[in-house]
């Protein structure tokens, strides 16, 4: 069995999925993105393809290196076409029984039986996944950071499940091939950037929620104070308001701690469609929302 992987597969091609395809293509490695139907394939490719020559124009590869790599990603709707996958990476909505049906399925078709099977998770437990499996040793969680591009940190979570050959062949992959930089986690709800992060943010949503201070002054307050690159509120808009609903959920569900859990405002945003820079407005205004009108306090 070589160690190297060549071919690996991306469940999902939303701004995480696209991320990790793009990567793995600009690394010269082979790529299938499975998407739910034609539609769903067809934006991913266009995201793809927007990413690529946006690095082009910006000096961070040529245009040939972007014309390649684009190439070597071709896009399908059937996870069956998974089976001579080396690595499959799962990269769907952060819902724990869509992933563990994702993973039933990618158990039963992927044929290699040295073949890993990760979770692009931000936080449900990768036990959860691998015991729905044959094989709970090849199961680890692959955590990567948006924008994939630009961040270079991927969090490797094990289970207690994981052998060692597999986290090897897998740190191998990010460090060598992929260039980019893991930390270990152990198998808890947030590992170990969102156990940090997430408080932080749901902190700065409770203090706009109060009145205590404004949105600009709560983001101004951490660039200008602290050197953060972006406050937390735009932060939040960012990562997406019903993915910090989630992980938020995963963590307080896991250990019942305060902090963790959502605040209301959070909560109506997130029903009223107002989840950030992909809806077109959370705390900030992104001029293309089409969700129902809902003014956070200031």
């Amino acid at each position: 069995m070589a160690d190297t992987i060549e071919h690996v597969g991306v469940v999902g091609s939303g701004l995480m999925g696209s991320g990790i395809a793009e990567v793995c293509a600009r690394a010269g490695l082979d790529v299938l993105v499975v998407e739910v139907d034609s539609a769903a394939a067809e934006r991913g490719q266009q995201r793809l393809g927007n990413s690529l020559q946006t690095g082009a124009r910006r000096g961070k590869l040529t245009q040939e290196e972007a014309d390649d790599a684009f190439a070597r990603v071709r896009y399908d709707t059937d996870l069956g076409e998974m089976a001579d996958r080396e690595l499959v990476i799962e990269a769907i909505t952060e819902d724990a029984a869509a992933k563990v049906a994702c993973f039933r399925t990618l158990d039963a078709v992927v044929s290699s039986e040295h073949a890993i099977l990760a979770s692009n998770t931000s936080s449900i437990p990768i036990m959860k996944l691998a015991t729905v499996t044959k094989r709970p040793e090849q199961v680890l969680g692959l955590h990567f950071f948006n924008p994939v591009p630009v961040l270079r940190l991927v969090e490797l979570v094990t289970s207690l499940m994981t052998s060692d050959e597999v986290i090897d062949r897998a740190t191998a992959l990010v460090t060598t091939q992929l260039d980019k930089t893991v930390i270990r986690s152990q198998d808890r709800a947030g590992f170990v950037v969102n156990a940090l992060l997430i408080p932080y943010l749901l902190s700065s949503v409770r203090m706009l929620e109060s009145g205590f201070a404004t949105r600009d002054d709560i983001d101004a307050g951490m660039v200008e104070g602290c050197a953060h690159p972006m406050g937390p509120l735009a932060l939040c808009d960012l990562i997406g308001l019903d993915t910090m609903r989630a992980v938020a959920d995963s963590l307080y569900g896991e250990f019942k701690e305060p902090l963790y859990a959502p605040p209301p405002l959070l909560l109506r945003m997130v029903e009223a469609g107002l989840i950030g820079r992909k809806s077109g407005r959370g705390f900030y205004d992104y001029g293309r929302s089409t969700a129902k009108s809902q003014q956070a306090p200031a």
